[in-house]
């Protein structure tokens, strides 16, 4: 008879296979890497194109054109994309992110062939109509009129301005840049960006040599795309001890984002800096979320998050409190930082950290897809599987000194960006 007095014996997880994608390669040299796993006839295709030519003065280039991509071609209108799409049952998605831009197909196998031509017509003979143009650009500048009264989002777009200057990490965005969009504009970017040459393609799902073969005869003759393009790089000098406060007056809430730059995914403390992050705003049992919701109830909820981009990374905590206890709270997570700092981190918490990390990397595994996600983490960080391998090491292995030493390294609270929209 099972005792129910008793709680189920833990362990911490041992081993986590990862699935090594096939690297293959279209005839027109765009590389194809294929995660082939699963037992239904479904399969998602992402084509991933790199962000390209900056320019500062048409910060919303990338954005928009990843956003009407598929809003019409030379041939198809965007109703007619959709119904398209619809018929076969299958699922057209675009993503725009600071370093990338992809276009995601989901689709049934048994489609591959009839689906992949429409997705050929996007990617070589989008157009961007002009209705479609201004009616986006009417819903958008609507859209941040409504998001510049809360004040979540206000400290977020400042602190990222504040971090990384008019760059696209932080560009500034307001309803003026909408008004200099142009269809002429985005068909240059169009042009450039989307290219086989700038391509890169993670297939993840039940895909074997004959749906290759099908991809390879549709996707992989010349496009139609050939402009210059250029490589987004940039480079961050930290703005020290910068504080930043959009007073609202008759604000309940204040909003909160505080932090820094850091390193990224490519540098060998990162894994380590993930595991202290946890510690102390990763997850629901943080230090952070026991004092400042748990312990003073400032707060629903309170976070920090440690996030790697191509060319930079950066470290921030992110909350909103009673304007009334503002200052209480930002004293609160400073004391947070300090004991991170100073006082050794006991044992059990230390494991009960570990063991939810790897337990949610175990968790986050659960299908083709999300392994093809996990490749695509590394591969365009100039990393490989064996970056994981690192990682589970690492969580594993982590001391009290480490997270400490990681503490007093990195985070230099008088260093801090700090960002306060409502009342201080």
């Amino acid at each position: 008879m099972l005792n129910r007095t008793l709680a189920p014996e833990s362990k911490q997880v041992e081993q986590i296979n990862f699935i090594s994608p096939l690297k293959q390669q279209l005839d027109n040299g765009i590389p194809v890497f294929t995660i082939n796993a699963g037992q239904q006839e479904l399969v998602r295709i992402e084509f991933i194109f790199e962000n390209v030519n900056w320019d500062q003065s048409k910060p919303l280039q990338a954005v928009v054109v990843s956003h009407l991509i598929n809003n019409g071609t030379a041939e198809l209108s965007a109703m007619e994309i959709a119904a398209r799409v619809d018929y076969f049952g299958a699922f057209l998605q675009t993503e725009y992110g600071a370093d990338q831009s992809s276009v995601k197909v989901y689709t049934l196998n048994k489609h591959l062939a009839a689906v992949l031509p429409i997705i050929r017509s996007i990617l070589n003979d989008s157009i961007f109509p002009k209705q479609e143009l201004d009616i986006f650009i009417q819903n958008q500048k609507q859209s941040l009129q409504v998001s510049l009264q809360k004040n979540d989002f206000l400290a977020r777009k400042h602190f990222a301005h504040a971090l990384f200057g008019d760059s696209s990490y932080g560009s500034n965005i307001d309803a003026s840049d909408y008004d200099l969009l142009n269809q002429a504009d985005l068909l240059d970017y169009f042009k450039a960006a989307y290219q086989p040459e700038n391509c890169t393609i993670i297939v993840a799902g039940k895909f074997e040599q004959k749906e290759f073969d099908v991809l390879n005869d549709i996707l992989g003759k010349p496009w139609s795309n050939h402009e210059l393009s250029l490589t987004n790089k940039f480079e961050f000098t930290a703005t020290e001890g910068t504080e930043i406060l959009i007073e609202r007056p008759d604000a309940i809430q204040s909003a909160i984002r505080m932090g820094t730059l850091a390193i990224n995914r490519s540098h060998e403390d990162f894994p380590g800096f993930q595991v202290m992050n946890c510690l102390l705003g990763g997850y629901f049992g943080s230090r952070l979320m026991a004092n400042i919701r748990e312990d003073k109830g400032y707060t629903y909820g309170i976070g920090s998050a440690a996030v790697s981009l191509k060319d930079a990374g950066y470290f921030f905590i992110a909350t909103e409190v009673g304007a009334d206890v503002c200052q209480s709270a930002l004293q609160e997570i400073e004391k947070e930082i300090q004991l991170l700092k100073t006082e050794t981190v006991e044992e059990p918490e230390l494991d009960l950290v570990r063991n939810y990390m790897l337990g949610a990397m175990l968790g986050s595994l659960e299908n083709a897809f999300s392994h093809a996600d996990k490749f695509k983490n590394t591969y365009f960080s100039g990393l490989d599987h064996k970056y994981y391998e690192r990682y589970i090491h690492t969580v594993k292995t982590i001391t009290a000194d480490d997270i400490k030493r990681l503490a007093n390294t990195y985070l230099n609270t008088d260093g801090f960006t700090k960002v306060i929209a409502g009342k201080k």
